[in-house]
């Protein structure tokens, strides 16, 4: 399958260099927390030289890294207080929920890819786009915290470049500014953050779940 050969071809090295940037992304998703979240952005950054699918200029590189940057340190502060227990709980199922619709889509898109005949290259930025853009929802959905959101949106920022180096190399002719990506999402990014921090002076607290201790 040529989807398969595409990443069974790449040595140990070059797999899991490509692998990084979404494990670290998986993490934020899966294990909560600031320390996590924290931790999480930092190996993004890290790692963000060292990915081959990538193929943008070294100053756009260095423009992710210092975004990641920026998500650790904002992504890693304390909330004003804690999520309710009963708001964490009642979290539980539209976590669930939101987890399976990720997987499902995920699923989805990933067999589209596969039955696309592309270079091993443009297959693999794809896949990648895809995976980090559907990891960024599943955070969305799964850790339902207005400020820690930064790591979704910059998870999906990062698949969009991976996306938009897939179009560039199988599109002749001019296409978007190799940077645009990056822009839109660090806009995005210090939108959630702005509407995280309002939310926490507001009612006191970042969690999605606090929402009806908000009132006109």
């Amino acid at each position: 399958m040529h989807f398969l050969d595409a990443w069974l071809g790449l040595g140990p090295s070059h797999l899991l260099r490509s692998a990084l940037p979404a494990g670290f992304v998986a993490l934020a998703v899966l294990v909560p927390g600031r320390q996590a979240a924290r931790l999480a952005a930092l190996g993004v950054a890290v790692g963000l030289p060292f990915l081959p699918e990538l193929a943008v200029p070294g100053w756009v590189t260095a423009g992710w890294i210092l975004l990641w940057l920026a998500v650790a340190w904002q992504a890693g502060l304390s909330s004003s207080r804690p999520a309710r227990r009963g708001a964490r709980l009642g979290g539980l199922e539209s976590g669930a929920i939101g987890l399976g619709l990720g997987l499902a889509l995920l699923v989805l898109v990933g067999v589209g890819v596969a039955r696309l005949d592309l270079e091993g290259e443009v297959t693999r930025r794809v896949s990648a786009g895809v995976l980090l853009a559907v990891l960024g929802l599943v955070h969305l959905m799964l850790r339902r915290h207005a400020v820690r959101a930064v790591t979704a949106f910059a998870a999906m920022g990062l698949g969009l470049q991976l996306l938009d180096g897939a179009v560039r190399a199988a599109v002749v002719g001019r296409t978007a500014p190799v940077v645009l990506p990056l822009l839109v999402t660090a806009l995005a990014g210090v939108l959630v953050l702005r509407v995280g921090r309002v939310r926490a002076e507001v009612a006191g607290s970042s969690w999605v779940g606090d929402a009806h201790d908000l009132h006109d």
